[in-house]
């Protein structure tokens, strides 16, 4: 969520007319992020303010936005707390501002955390399981673009700014994971539209017990556990080292199995799921400290910290945490 496309006032109200919303009282630029040029709007409507969420999609098409945008409003319906997006009068969920695609929004209440708790956790956890199953019969069938094929073709465009030695564990990391990919017990695992990139800093807390699920530009059709391994992976750790808490992992494994109940084939498949998740975001890390881009607002993300983690769970590959 950084600026990469500044917009002028007199550009956002004329794009904002046919949602019919309201007039426009002031918009911010998000500062955090690395994807897409996001801005915070006030607009007001019979002398009420409401704050909404404006996006202009970098990098996302035209063709992949409605797998996206649908995913969104399909759950919304279904009660799932998300962004739900507006659409205009002839049911348009984005249209072009500043030469790019945009969406609006709605704006959820709450904060995201720096410290989570095991109670954090479990709610996660437990909203989580109920997204996987409100997307059941969601029809949108795009993969998770950030899957294998991308860590594959990213590898090549990383290495060469790698020493020897990091270079072999990436190189290796994705060979055991291509040779995983091809087995029956990976085929077999359930799958279904997932966020695929459930860090703290998307979620909002009203309270420790309701959580609201923010950003889903990265999601995808991809296993569910690979879904929930990212965020086992971002919310159950000691920061400095990678390593899982045990109570918090617990916390929330508990209560994604107390809605989705979790399977011997789960199980066995866990310790590369975990490995996969760390190797996603190391290799976009890699890519975006690397190669950045221009942007108005921009912080690179330190990629030494998934390599922590994807150490972590190599090490313990034979011996890792379940509930």
């Amino acid at each position: 969520m950084a600026v990469f496309t500044p917009i002028t006032s007199e550009q956002l109200r004329d794009w904002l007319q046919p949602l019919n919303l309201g007039e426009l009282v002031e918009f911010k630029g998000i500062a955090s992020g690395i994807e897409n040029s996001n801005f915070f709007v006030t607009l007001k409507q019979d002398g009420t303010n409401t704050d909404y969420v404006l996006t202009i999609f970098e990098l996302l098409t035209p063709e992949q936005l409605p797998f996206y945008l649908e995913l969104m409003q399909h759950l919304a319906i279904k009660g799932i707390p998300v962004p739900r997006p507006f659409a205009d009068k002839n049911g348009t969920l984005f249209r072009p501002l500043a030469g790019k695609p945009a969406c609006l929004v709605s704006k959820l209440a709450g904060s995201d955390t720096a410290t989570p708790t095991p109670a954090h956790c479990a709610s996660v956890g437990r909203v989580l399981a109920q997204m996987h199953l409100a997307g059941k019969d969601f029809n949108g069938t795009q993969p998770n673009l950030r899957g294998l094929d991308w860590w594959v073709m990213m590898e090549s465009r990383v290495a060469e700014f790698l020493p020897d030695k990091i270079a072999d564990l990436l190189r290796d990391e994705i060979s055991e994971q291509q040779k995983f990919a091809q087995t029956a017990q990976y085929q077999s695992l359930p799958s279904g539209a997932g966020h695929c990139d459930l860090f703290v800093d998307n979620v909002l807390f009203a309270t420790p017990d309701e959580p609201a699920f923010i950003d889903f530009y990265f999601a995808g059709v991809d296993k569910w556990l690979f879904d929930l391994a990212v965020t086992v992976n971002d919310w159950c750790i000691e920061r400095s080292t990678g390593e899982l808490l045990t109570e918090h992992f617990h916390a929330m494994m508990s209560a994604y199995h107390a809605v989705n109940p979790l399977t011997d084939a789960d199980k066995a498949a866990w310790p590369m799921m975990l490995r996969a998740a760390a190797l996603r975001f190391w290799i976009s890390r890699l890519y975006d400290y690397y190669r950045t881009r221009e942007a108005e607002m921009l912080t690179p993300k330190d990629p030494t910290h998934f390599e922590r983690i994807l150490l972590s769970r190599r090490a313990a590959h034979d011996n890792f945490l379940w509930i």
